[in-house]
């Protein structure tokens, strides 16, 4: 099970982190990916981690803005998520896979309920 939280409302410019608390098992050999879906859009990728943290990847929406990092040992995931913007604004979901790293959303097994950013001043 996963419980994506750290959500709220920011202002353009601020930071947020988000947590993916993972239960029920181990998070080795899981990758893990966030994603976001704004109303009336899909649901897209926003960055991912593979399952020893020496991989990660973002679309350029996102790069140098978020952080995504992760602590097996306590079977945590983190966005960082800095110089928000209001386009940033979405629920966040953390996803959960074997494997390497996927951008497809559809390729992900197993998901978390979102957590909401909203950025607005």
């Amino acid at each position: 099970q996963l419980q994506a939280s750290g959500g709220g409302l920011v202002q353009p410019g601020g930071s947020l982190r988000l947590s993916c608390a993972v239960s029920g098992t181990t998070l080795d050999h899981y990758a893990i990916g966030w994603f976001r879906q704004a109303p009336g859009k899909e649901r897209e990728f926003v960055a991912a981690i593979s399952w020893s943290g020496d991989t990660t990847r973002y679309p350029d929406s996102v790069k140098g803005r978020f952080i995504i990092s992760r602590d097996n040992a306590k079977n945590m995931v983190y966005l960082q998520m800095n110089s928000l913007k209001p386009e940033d604004t979405a629920v966040y979901y953390c996803a959960a896979d074997r494997g390497s790293i996927k951008t497809i959303t559809s390729t992900w097994a197993y998901w978390g309920q979102g957590t909401q950013v909203t950025v607005s001043s």
